[in-house]
């Protein structure tokens, strides 16, 4: 478990006071994947890099399973922060390191037995998928496979916590997908507790259980993945996330419909993304759903579709006992204003 209490960092540049981290509270569960997403500048960076004191916060406390880091001496700091694994977007690999020593040389430099050396490279190597290339150097192997690299190194140490400071945004859509696939199967096969930081939204979509929103420093709302996504609260969330701006419908069009309380965006989590319910609607309650604009992806595991629905027809009644049949259907609705 990470237990973020009161957090802040404070640097001062000549006579320049800056807050980068204020007053955040947090707690990680074992075992699940935690994001936190923010536009840059947000101190997303700050708060990964105090999770494991490469940057001591200025006020607060970070606890790693009950243990306050502020209170360890520089040995009993150093044997912790074994247990947390870090990524990040550069790889940080030795350009004159094959990948078996970009691997192996950490473990030699901590003392580890060369036979528990070489049985850890193979068995991380074999996870992330690069066996055969264990004898090529960095520069032979594409973005994505110098991220699996890195990810082996972390994961040699058989940390329980991998921190991950936004390892997926210098590769491409498809690289990115492969990357998380992996971040999955490492946290569900291993249990390794995985908290990042990105500034991609279709990241913490994909692969968190739970995510938190930060601006200028603080967080501003946080939560499951699923809640936040549909059911953003605050106004900083809202336009993260871009709640309402993914019809790809042109602005008139919306703009003769809003207002009209008929226009309304329909969210089907899970099963209910697969059900039928506007056909039911078009049958029993005397009214035309226009569909102007939808989508269907995944929160986490759980497929997540989305509609901008204009009705015509019926009255307001047909209309209100169709929006309370939507709701018992399980999907969420709500007036596009």
């Amino acid at each position: 478990m990470i237990e973020l209490k009161q957090v802040s960092k404070v640097y001062q540049q000549k006579k320049r006071r800056i807050e980068a981290v204020k007053d955040v509270d947090l707690t990680i569960e074992k075992g699940e994947i935690f994001g936190v997403v923010g536009y840059s500048g947000a101190g997303k960076s700050t708060l990964i890099r105090m999770i494991n004191f490469l940057e001591p916060p200025t006020t607060g406390d970070i606890l790693i399973n009950g243990q306050n880091l502020r209170e360890l001496n520089k040995k009993e700091l150093l044997l912790t922060r074994r247990k947390i694994g870090m990524i990040f977007q550069g790889y940080n690999l030795l350009s004159t390191a094959t990948v078996y020593e970009n691997i192996a040389k950490p473990l030699k430099l901590e003392g580890v037995p060369k036979e528990v050396i070489t049985e850890r490279v193979a068995k991380y190597l074999d996870l992330v998928g690069l066996t055969d290339r264990k004898d090529n150097y960095p520069a032979q192997l594409s973005g994505g496979q110098r991220q699996r690299v890195a990810i082996a190194r972390a994961l040699a140490h058989e940390p329980e916590i991998l921190l991950s400071d936004e390892a997926t945004s210098a590769l491409d859509p498809e690289t990115t997908e492969s990357i998380l696939a992996l971040l999955t199967k490492i946290n569900q096969e291993l249990g390794i507790t995985i908290f990042l930081i990105t500034h991609e939204i279709d990241v913490v979509q994909r692969i968190c259980d739970r995510v938190a929103v930060m601006e200028d420093g603080r967080i501003v709302e946080a939560g499951p993945v699923i809640d936040l996504f549909t059911r953003p609260k605050e106004e900083t969330t809202k336009r993260f996330i871009g709640a309402n701006e993914g019809y790809n419908v042109p602005e008139e069009v919306l703009a003769s419909y809003k207002g009209s309380g008929r226009l309304v965006q329909l969210q089907f989590i899970g099963e209910e993304a697969t059900e039928p319910v506007l056909a039911r609607v078009a049958k029993d309650f005397q009214l035309s759903p226009n569909i102007l604009s939808g989508n269907i992806g995944y929160l986490k595991e759980k497929r997540h579709g989305q509609l901008l629905v204009q009705f015509d027809g019926g009255t307001e009644t047909d209309f209100h006992l169709a929006k309370e049949y939507i709701r018992s259907q399980g999907v969420l609705i709500e007036e596009v204003v």
